[in-house]
């Protein structure tokens, strides 16, 4: 990967950009000038969800950059609230009546045990699953995955799915690598983003980073984010801040030693704890 323009590619043959922006906590305005700033800078890949409250602020950023929209990557995520087959279908039109557009490149369900399906999680994703499967094969979305799900989410899934999920977004982030659902990913041919990829923004504080900060000559943000990029993760860093969304993307230029990759997978605890998806209380 040479840049933000670099790509992964989907199951599908479908192309992913290497790194994009995160909408997490923003709301409509500040996400609107938050995106235009990024694809100002190259980026190509926003991400959002129906739980940010910000889908709107996101199809305004894109409509006034004045891209063509299919040069941009879109994903968002189906609310916990609206798991199950008719209430997926009313909940993805929602979506792109709030982003304004008819299609979206990705949709992923954004957790697979809410706390109000507990009971009965499996059927309920098995029916959101299936929703999904047919938008997909209506041309609605251009590619179909989850967020937050173990290898045990997904192999219920596959109890009735035709269809793969073609990417897993996880928190992933230094001292938090997640193995086995990463490794199962990689088995399954199924592309690895990594959210929060500064954790709880603990990380800025480790010694450790401190120091390779100034072994690099780059930030710690950049070396958490190359970090992503040499374990093969598209990134999803979140910030409004021009300065800092242009420093994110200028990790191109510099390769991590093998051995402080491992030193950094090591960094147990410093950014915060995996949330565990059959626990959420929400």
């Amino acid at each position: 990967m040479k840049s933000l323009t670099d790509t992964f590619k989907i199951s599908n043959g479908y192309e992913i950009p290497s790194m994009g922006l995160g909408t997490w906590q923003d709301d409509n305005a500040t996400t609107r000038l938050a995106v235009l700033s990024a694809l100002a800078l190259g980026y190509r890949l926003i991400d959002t969800a129906a739980a940010y409250g910000n889908e709107r602020g996101v199809g305004l950023g894109i409509r006034d950059s004045g891209l063509p929209r299919e040069e941009i990557f879109v994903t968002s995520k189906l609310r916990n609230a609206d798991h199950g087959y008719q209430a997926t279908k009313e909940a993805f039109e929602g979506t792109l009546a709030r982003l304004g557009f008819d299609y979206l490149d990705l949709y992923l369900v954004h957790w697979p045990n809410p706390i109000q399906y507990r009971t009965t999680w499996k059927e309920s994703v098995q029916g959101t699953w299936k929703a999904f499967e047919e938008l997909y094969k209506a041309g609605k979305i251009k590619a179909i995955g989850v967020s937050n799900f173990m290898p045990h989410h997904i192999e219920a899934l596959k109890e009735t799915a035709e269809i793969m999920p073609m990417v897993d977004q996880l928190k992933l982030c230094p001292g938090i690598t997640q193995p086995e659902i990463v490794d199962y990913c990689r088995q399954n041919n199924i592309v690895v983003e990594a959210y929060s990829p500064f954790g709880t923004g603990t990380i800025f504080e480790v010694p450790r980073m401190k120091q390779m900060s100034v072994k690099y000559g780059k930030s710690i943000a950049q070396i958490c984010l190359r970090w992503c990029l040499q374990n093969g993760f598209v990134s999803l860093p979140k910030s409004a801040n021009p300065m800092r969304i242009k420093e994110n993307a200028e990790i191109f230029d510099f390769e991590l030693s093998a051995q402080d990759m491992n030193i950094i997978s090591g960094l147990t605890g410093s950014c915060g704890e995996v949330p565990n998806p059959d626990h959420i209380l929400f």
